[in-house]
């Protein structure tokens, strides 16, 4: 039977590829259900045949033993975050935005690449496939206006600023697909995987696939805390250290405000920092964000599933935790090799509890890329304007970012001039505008919203052509009852029920 061991020189190709027979084992039950997952891994690497498949499956699975030793050494020592050592970070490790000099040009953006995390799917929008591939503005996906951006960005600096894709196994072949369609586009697009773990059964410990190739609903894509591994693996790192790239911008796909900013890139330069995530201020619809905390003197990445559950309202109070990450990270491509190559990650294990459609519990063993935080020299937050957090979570998101509230100039959306207040309005649409499709189907063209700063509609509501929305607008239909706004209505300050009847508010 095929193994885990350690590697010999030639099969190592600089990764140092993780092993399952090193590790120190915490407490008895830990240990045996330790001993049980190698054997089960084990197991599910002698099946690979190709031996070029099998190496690569046999790193993978023994990164993925890592994560599962660290799970058991918490869970057996009780470890948890000790809240009295939890404090707000220092004024020096969080930087204003407003302090960072603008630049026309950077002197450092041929050094730069740009990565988006394109691993999750638009399932909970009612779409098929990657969520990148979404259209979002003008026709435009995701995908399209971040390519955009960075083809414009090199067009107009005269710079070849790479944009790369970590896809997931979930999204891979269709992204792939997609990304055809720019390849006459003045941009080098690559791509790269990140892991496929096995889920793990709640009761047993086992993992549940029982071959490599099985059901896909046995794997999962291991949280975006595998970027450092997976981009080393996937010897991409290498590339980009040989093609003089020094620094990667992060961010997650569906965040439209997530553009390449020269003055924050020369910040990071100068600062000597290895890795700057972007903070911005917390309202009340972003409790549950992980912020940045000292902790023992040294900067971290706080997530609201490792808060002591006695302690969840704290971390969500915005008077103590003021600021939250926005997953728009900077980091130092050399300082990503060493922290890889030394081994020095220990990103925070996140366990994610879910049942399969067969009703089995599992559990997903996660990281999240910001927890690196904590491993990269001169690392710290820059405190950064809303403006550059524009996330497309729901379709209550999507309205905003379809309406007169944004124009869209090179891929890049900026909140409208003659919008009066700095803050974007609070949308909430009910479920008969959750999936894209009845979304679209409700409007005949987007309504004008420049002065809104409150809309909820619930139960089945259309809209005709240019209806405007102003103050607070509440709009209810009871079941079995439907609301057509006509084309060319003004609302402001209003409550519309189930019989149209209009109610100043």
């Amino acid at each position: 039977m095929t193994s885990l061991k350690p590697a010999s020189g030639s099969e190592q190709q600089n990764h140092h590829p993780h092993t399952l027979s090193t590790l120190d084992f915490q407490g008895a039950s830990s240990a045996a259900a330790a001993n049980a997952m190698r054997t089960e891994l084990n197991r599910l690497i002698s099946q690979v045949k190709d031996e070029n498949e099998r190496k690569l499956f046999q790193n993978e699975m023994g990164n993925f033993f890592l994560l599962f030793n660290r799970w058991l050494a918490d869970r057996s020592k009780g470890t948890k975050i000790n809240w009295d050592k939890v404090n707000s970070p220092p004024e020096d490790q969080i930087v204003p935005y407003d302090s960072i000099p603008k630049v026309e040009s950077s002197p450092h953006l041929n050094k730069l690449a740009v990565l988006k995390l394109n691993g999750g799917l638009g399932t909970t929008m009612g779409c098929v496939g990657p969520k990148s591939a979404i259209e979002v503005r003008d026709g435009m996906t995701f995908l399209d206006l971040s390519v955009r951006q960075i083809e414009y960005l090199n067009k107009a600096k005269n710079v070849n600023v790479p944009f790369i894709l970590m896809n997931s196994f979930n999204t891979d072949d269709e992204t792939k697909r997609i990304v055809q369609k720019y390849a006459t586009h003045n941009i080098e697009i690559l791509t790269f995987n990140q892991s496929r773990y096995p889920r793990v059964n709640k009761d047993s410990l086992l993992p549940t696939p029982r071959n490599p190739n099985g059901d896909i609903a046995d794997w999962y894509p291991p949280g975006h805390g595998d970027l450092f591994d997976s981009l080393n693996n996937s010897g991409l790192l290498d590339q980009l250290i040989a093609d003089g790239k020094e620094y990667v911008f992060v961010s997650n796909v569906d965040n439209l405000g997530a553009t390449v900013d020269e003055g924050i890139l020369n910040h990071m330069v100068e600062s000597d920092a290895e890795f700057l995530m972007e903070v911005t201020d917390k309202t009340r619809a972003d409790i549950k964000g992980g912020t940045l905390i000292d902790y023992e003197g040294s900067i971290r990445l706080l997530e609201i599933a490792q808060v002591p559950s006695e302690h969840v309202e704290d971390f969500k109070s915005i008077k103590k935790f003021k600021i939250f990450n926005t997953n728009n990270l900077w980091v130092n491509l050399k300082a990503i090799k060493r922290v890889v190559e030394d081994r020095e990650l220990s990103l925070e294990v996140i366990v994610n509890n879910k049942t399969t459609d067969s009703g089995e519990k599992v559990i997903q063993l996660e990281t999240a890329v910001g927890a690196g935080i904590k491993h990269f020299h001169n690392a710290h937050g820059v405190n950064v304007p809303r403006s550059r957090f524009l996330p497309v979570k729901s379709t209550s998101d999507l309205f905003l970012v379809t309406s007169d509230l944004y124009s869209l100039n090179h891929g890049e959306l900026s909140i409208n001039p003659k919008r009066m207040f700095n803050t974007v309005p609070l949308v909430k649409l009910g479920d008969h505008f959750k999936k894209v499709n009845n979304f679209l189907s409700r409007f005949n063209n987007p309504p004008h919203i420049l002065e809104l700063d409150h809309l909820t509609v619930t139960g089945d509501v259309s809209f005709g052509s240019d209806v405007v929305l102003k103050g607070t607008v509440i709009i209810v239909a009871n079941a079995g009852s439907h609301i057509d706004i006509p084309s060319g209505s003004i609302l402001e300050n209003k409550v519309v029920s189930g019989n149209l009847h209009i109610l100043d508010h």
